[in-house]
């Protein structure tokens, strides 16, 4: 088991460095000079080089990327233009609210979605069937911002039961910063009050981001579960006797979810990197938000931060995919 993390961890190498390229490449690319644009509209020509030969953007692109890479190395990920605030501390202060809201959205996809696709293939082509895939189809046709925009009027507005916005309310005190993630942070400290304010906030953005790998999730274990249900294996249990709620749980369901599994990495990048509707639409102050503004901005620093780190925590979250592979099909951790 050892040998197949350390496989899939020097793997990573190759990875990384074309990531850092690519980001690095996609900044240079951008449009317009954002050099000018933090000198400021009154700034001369002489101004905007000095700031220019400040910042090390005139020099060749191969030193460029050097410097660029040997500071990844030592921590140093650059600075905003505009605000000249170290990217890195910026990222420390809105990755975790970021985090926390794709975890809720996962958390809620997967302890939702598995065992309804479980139970649209026990009744398969009966009524459950036929109303979880309708409901399904219908929540990955469903845009986020617009389901967002729905739950806002619902929920928040019209029944006053959810904040409208925001991660924490302004007026109060939020628990002390451990982790970051404000849930937790306040269930470690003992602030229940904090813990629940959070979790108020949390429910209709993670709701919103959750419903189309839910549905994802439940059409995928679906399909997994009656392909399982059709090996020798089952047929045989079932021919000695085994009760089909131990057949289920303990033969069909390990077997079944290395397809999900698959879903479950991918969809935990595409909402990692998809969350700026969400953000902007409840006010969340999440990396998709900053990376937005400073895109607006043409701030390429903050923006190659944002994209590297998406990158490094979708590599490092596919790994745990892969060992989850090695512990529900052993055969994987030789291949």
């Amino acid at each position: 088991m050892l040998r197949y993390v350390l496989r899939r961890l020097v793997l990573l190498i190759p990875v990384l460095i074309g990531l850092s390229l690519l980001t690095f490449a996609i900044a240079r690319m951008l449009p317009g000079d954002p050099v000018q644009l933090a000198a400021g509209p009154q700034a001369s020509k002489q101004e905007i080089e000095l700031l220019r030969t400040e910042l090390g953007l005139d020099r060749s692109m191969p030193v460029q990327y050097w410097r660029y890479v040997t500071g990844l190395v030592q921590g140093n990920w650059g600075e905003s233009i505009l605000t000249r605030r170290p990217v890195l501390d910026d990222l420390r202060v809105y990755l975790p609210a970021t985090l926390e809201l794709v975890f809720a959205a996962m958390f809620l996809a997967i302890v939702v979605g598995i065992p309804l696709g479980l139970a649209a293939a026990v009744y398969r082509d009966r009524w459950p069937d036929y109303v979880l895939r309708v409901l399904s189809l219908g929540s990955i046709s469903m845009p986020r911002f617009f389901l967002g925009l729905l739950l806002q009027l619902g929920f928040a507005m019209s029944l006053g039961w959810l904040p409208l916005a925001g991660r924490y309310p302004l007026t109060e005190d939020p628990p002390t910063p451990l982790t970051g993630f404000l849930i937790v942070d306040a269930l470690v400290t003992g602030n229940w009050p904090a813990a629940t304010l959070a979790a108020r906030h949390l429910v209709l953005p993670a709701f919103a981001m959750s419903l189309s790998p839910m549905a994802t999730l439940i059409r995928m274990m679906r399909a997994s579960v009656l392909e399982v249900l059709q090996q020798d294996y089952v047929l045989t249990e079932r021919a000695l006797g085994l009760s089909q709620r131990l057949i289920l749980f303990k033969y069909v369901l390990k077997n079944a979810m290395t397809a999900s599994l698959t879903v479950i990495g991918l969809y935990f990048g595409w909402l990692l990197g998809g969350t700026v509707l969400v953000e902007t639409i409840f006010d969340w102050p999440g990396i998709g938000l900053y990376a937005t503004k400073a895109i607006v901005t043409q701030d390429f620093q903050p923006v190659m931060g944002v994209t590297l780190v998406i990158g490094i925590v979708f590599l490092l979250v596919n790994i745990v995919i892969d060992l989850l592979y090695g512990v529900l099909n052993p055969r994987v951790r030789y291949q």
